[in-house]
């Protein structure tokens, strides 16, 4: 066997006849499993490999690398299915569909045909089966399923059901939430296998016989629902000390290289028969599972196997001598199917798996805020994936190939799916693998550009050419900055209307902003805060309205001479401490301390609330033990960056704006918008100066308050369901707190808040970040961090990011600030958490020019792919094609049980609500879409809460009614629609547009229905 990383191999003929040879076992799946001896202890070894989808290495690196090398995943592969085909009682597990498609795709047909062969014997088995293991903690959920969605369909296609996976299997995630629980569990899989639990949770578990119980994933679904069996491994996802046999492990071997016994052999299996009985004591069952493998193992299948099989031989043959130790080959499945055999009550998990620390004083929370440029990225391009899912399905094949080429979103689809990787958008791989991660997204983006452009002028009847602004972050946008006429299209995702305020780069001077009825749009030209040196900018502001799922086309137009538009006055700039310092609109007052200019006082007038609230940055004096992974600051209490920021004062009609500057890598604008519920606060931070004598600076924005919160507050959990959170708290075990702020941080997806049971403080993220409240009233986030140490967790680099300048990486982003009674407050951050999540595309297209917009152009400026809105508690989770005359749909129910008169169930009638197409037949599938809703029976558990029901669920049906989908609080639903195509495509928006269309827009639409009646 050659140690080269070649993209095929053949098999010897009398490797083929002895597969031929083994008689057809039964269809794959827990009927293929060994079997065990009941009166024993049963030992499960697990063959298998940890394959990180870049970490020390690019994708591609570790895949296949430039240099021979026997651990490339190519090489992995090929060994081990020499090495199942050279022994029939071998069995393998395998993982990550991104490298094992890559590498399917590059065998020939008859090898093809011996893999699945080995799948349809049970020999080869997938476990959790998505794109890649994702992280837990920096996740969005709607991610989450989409990456799950591509890597098992792809094994549903390409195997059937022989390769579905029966077990989730996140044996290196670094914590784990409540929400991957119940997705998992509404994927279908029977069991969760998880690797890595806080060092001291763990103990206490072994001696509970708690390392196995039952996890209830969602406080909403109704048991079973949600619930899904859970295990720890024993050793994470590594062999036992003494037994590991890759080339990359120096234990003693069993065997030699020809597979005769070593003089060690007999007191290896002596000793495993000690490691095995240590191990059942913490287990309740007569069957354990050991792991064996590790990251990249298998390079040298043979030599593994070799020292597995001589093992199993040694240790059974003791059952002569008395032993009651069976060991066996075995799989995750299998192994869980012994566990469900017994017929135990297992106790029932509600909380989760956060924070992870290994070891005392090492806590795995700096990783929720790590690289927090790539996790703005990562999800800016989930955005951007909705929208080019979206417009794919409503253009139809046109999407693909129009008059700007062939577009594809199947790039961007597998760029974030890779993105969802737990060495990824975590931040925790090292920086030539952050900047490929990038390199792969903003590949996609180009192929989806291409796509929304095609679709785009299907829908619209535009010819110019589509212009995409991915820098407006700095106030970088060619088109718009060049002063000259052009369009801006915004595209809506949300199945509502919605309003927004668009914000677009000029050139100084003066602008109309037309709108598709020719209408001028009141408008501003806003002078922007000079940052570091750099040079001045202008936004132009204007209120932009877009159907659900839809777009509205606006003209803007420079106007030489200086004459005042509608609404765009100034009210002038201040920049004294002694007048007052205020902000509002007809919802909202902000006020600033006159002599600090810090945040003081936000007023909700509408709810008649009054808080006082103080927010500023603070920076933690990173230790010696901080590094990508790891938050370890020196001491308790955070340096506050300027109790007396530099500010200025902006008001104009369309926004009014405090500029602080509180250092000289530190500045905030607080931003208020006519209309606007909440308050946006946009950071800027960076480049984080280093100093000598420390190892770095970890910032926080920090919110303090008068609420007494009594040591309580409440994130969510992957942008969905809310946790509640105590300071030096676990809900299932005493906790001996080492780390008294990193101990306390937790991972905050989309929100933060803090309540004292009538008014609550909420904090929306645009980004994943760590979050926590270290005293009563008080809300911290860290958006920034630059460390000069390595944690030694194996990243072995520091988090130095050094940005374009080489001075150091400068980032931007906002928090969202609502204060709500608390009885209402969970519409407001929902809703808003969809928004920010769903935020409109804005797209630039040139333009001849003419403040007669609404006379003369061909094309249609207003569009909506829905004939009316979903209501507010309903999002439309996933639109996108899935074959020819078929498309991908999910709704889901966005409200949590007891959120109000929102939680209620929804009934939906989906009969002619898409504009472009009609619904012929649904099929009902579980969440992933690779298996019929009607067909799943999973595993049945017997708990200790077994009587804790919830709302009922609707009764899965092969038969469904279009006009009655129902969905409770927190279901998610999820079709395959085959659909018809109408037969023309120019639509006309729906009349919840505000703004009446054009006569001959009426004129059109009723064509188009005359024809389809005819």
């Amino acid at each position: 066997m050659t140690n080269s990383c070649l993209p095929e191999f053949h098999i010897p003929s009398f490797i083929l006849l002895l597969l031929l040879s083994v008689p057809e076992s039964c269809p794959s799946g827990y009927k293929t499993c060994p079997k065990v001896h009941p009166d024993m202890l049963n030992v499960h070894l697990v063959a298998h490999t940890h394959n990180d989808v870049g970490w020390l290495k690019t994708m591609e690196q570790y895949f296949y690398p430039s240099v021979s090398s026997p651990n490339c995943v190519v090489n992995i592969l090929n060994s081990v299915v020499k090495a199942l085909l050279a022994n029939p009682t071998r069995r393998f597990t395998y993982v990550e569909m991104a490298f094992f498609s890559r590498w399917w795709q590059n065998q020939t047909k008859s090898i093809q045909k011996t893999v699945q062969e080995l799948a349809h014997q049970g020999r080869l088995e997938f476990a959790n089966g998505g794109w890649v293991m994702n992280d837990e903690a920096t996740t969005h959920y709607g991610a989450i399923v989409d990456q799950m969605t591509l890597g098992l369909n792809f094994l549903e296609n390409t195997f059937g059901k022989v390769g579905r996976p029966h077990v989730a299997w996140h044996i290196d995630p670094f914590g784990h939430s409540r929400e991957q629980a119940s997705l998992f569990a509404q994927m279908g899989f029977d069991g969760f296998f998880l690797g890595r639990i806080d060092y001291q949770d763990k103990y206490i578990r072994e001696r509970a016989h708690q390392m196995e119980q039952v996890w209830r994933g969602s406080a909403s679904l109704q048991p079973p629902t949600a619930d899904l069996f859970t295990s720890v491994l024993p050793n994470i996802y590594s062999p036992p000390f003494g037994f590991c046999w890759d080339m990359l492990c120096r234990d003693p071997a069993m065997v030699d290289k020809y597979g005769i016994p070593t003089s060690s052999a007999e007191r290896l299996a002596t000793q495993f028969l000690s490691i095995a009985d240590n191990q059942a004591r913490h287990y309740r069952t007569n069957n354990i599972i050991m792991t064996m493998g590790s990251d990249f193992h298998y390079g040298e299948a043979e030599r593994w196997f070799k020292n597995l099989d001589m093992l199993i031989h040694l240790v059974n043959a003791q059952q002569a001598k008395g032993s009651r130790v069976h060991v066996l080959y075995s799989t995750p499945a299998c192994y869980l199917q012994e566990l469900n055999k017994a017929n135990l009550t297992w106790s029932v998990k509600e909380d989760d798996f956060f924070p992870y620390a290994d070891a005392p004083h090492e806590f795995w929370t700096g990783y929720f805020s790590s690289r927090p440029a790539l996790k703005r990225y990562e999800r800016l391009s989930y955005n951007f994936l909705q929208v080019c899912n979206q417009l794919e399905a409503l253009a139809g094949p046109d999407a693909n190939a129009g008059p700007f080429g062939s577009g594809n979103s199947g790039p961007l689809r597998e760029a974030m799916a890779v993105l969802q990787h737990h060495d990824a958008v975590s931040g925790t791989a090292r920086q030539l693998v952050a900047e490929d991660y990038a390199r792969q997204l903003s590949q996609g983006w180009g192929h989806c550009e291409v796509l929304l452009s095609n679709a785009l002028a299907k829908l619209s009847g535009a010819k110019e050419k589509f212009t995409f602004c991915p820098k407006l972050n700095i106030s970088i946008c060619p088109l718009s900055q060049e002063a000259v006429p052009f369009q801006v299209i915004v595209y809506n995702p949300l199945g509502r209307q919605a309003n927004w305020m668009v914000r677009l780069p000029v050139s100084k001077g003066n602008f109309v902003v037309l709108d598709p009825n020719g209408q001028t749009v009141q408008s501003e030209v806003v002078e922007q805060p000079v940052l570091n040196s750099g040079k001045p900018t202008s936004d132009l502001l204007f209120t932009a309205s877009a159907p659900p799922l839809g777009f509205t086309f606006y003209l803007i137009t420079p106007v030489p001479e200086k004459k005042p538009q509608i609404g765009s006055a100034r009210c002038g700039l201040q920049k004294s401490r002694h007048s007052a310092l205020v902000i509002e609109n007809e919802h909202i007052r902000v006020a600033f301390d006159k002599h600090t200019g810090i945040l003081k006082e936000i007023e909700n007038r509408d709810q008649k609330l009054v808080l006082r609230v103080q927010q500023t940055f603070f920076w933690y004096n990173a230790s010696r033990k901080s590094g990508a992974y790891v938050f370890a600051p020196e001491q308790l209490n955070p340096l506050p960056m300027s109790f007396s920021p530099d500010i200025e004062l902006v008001k104009t009609a369309l926004v009014q704006e405090v500029h602080q500057k509180f250092s000289e890598w530190c500045y905030q604008v607080v931003r208020l918008y006519p209309g606007q519920r909440h308050l946006e606060l946009e950071w800027t931070v960076g480049p984080i100066p280093m100093n000598k004598n420390h190892f770095g600076k970890e910032i926080i924005s920090r919110f303090d308050t008068v609420l007494k919160t009594g040591g309580r507050f409440y994130t969510d959990s992957n942008g969905r369901e809310i946790v509640e959170r105590r300071r030096d708290y676990r809900p299932t075990w005493n906790l001996n707190q080492t780390e008294p702020v990193a101990g306390n941080y937790y991972p905050v997806n989309s929100r933060i808040y803090i309540t004292d049971g009538n008014m609550q403080l909420t904090v929306l993220t645009d980004r994943s970040q760590g979050g926590s409240s270290l005293k009563d009233g008080s809300l911290e986030l860290m958006v920034h961090r630059r460390l000069s140490t390595d944690d030694k967790k194996g990243l072995e680099e520091p988090l130095m990011e050094m940005g374009p300048n080489k001075k150091g990486l400068t980032v931007r982003g906002h928090h969202l600030v609502l204060l709500d009674k608390t009885q209402n407050a969970a519409a407001s951050h929902r809703l808003l958490a969809e928004r920010e999540v769903l935020a409109p595309q804005v797209v630039l297209a040139p333009s001849e020019g003419s403040l007669s917009y609404s006379s003369g152009s061909p094309h249609r400026k207003v569009f909506s792919g829905l004939r009316r809105e979903l209501p507010p508690a309903v999002r439309l989770l996933t639109l996108a094609l899935w074959g020819p005359r078929k498309l991908l749909l999910r709704l889901e129910h966005q409200f949590a049980v007891g959120e109000g008169n929102l939680s209620l169930p929804v009934t939906l009638d989906l009969r002619d609500l898409f504009s472009t197409f009609t619904i012929t037949h649904l099929q009902e599938t579980m969440l992933a879409a690779n298996q019929p809703r009607d067909r799943v029976s999973r595993l049945q558990w017997t708990t200790t809460k077994d009587g804790n029901q919830g709302p009922a669920l609707h009764t899965p049906t092969s038969s469904l009614d279009f006009a009655a989908i129902t969905l409770q609080p927190m279901e998610i639903r999820t079709f395959l629609a085959s659909i018809k195509w109408k037969r023309s495509q120019h639509y006309l928006a729906s009349p919840i547009i505000a703004g009446a269309p054009r006569i001959m827009d009426w004129v059109s639409h009723c064509l188009s229905i005359l024809l389809l009646v005819l």
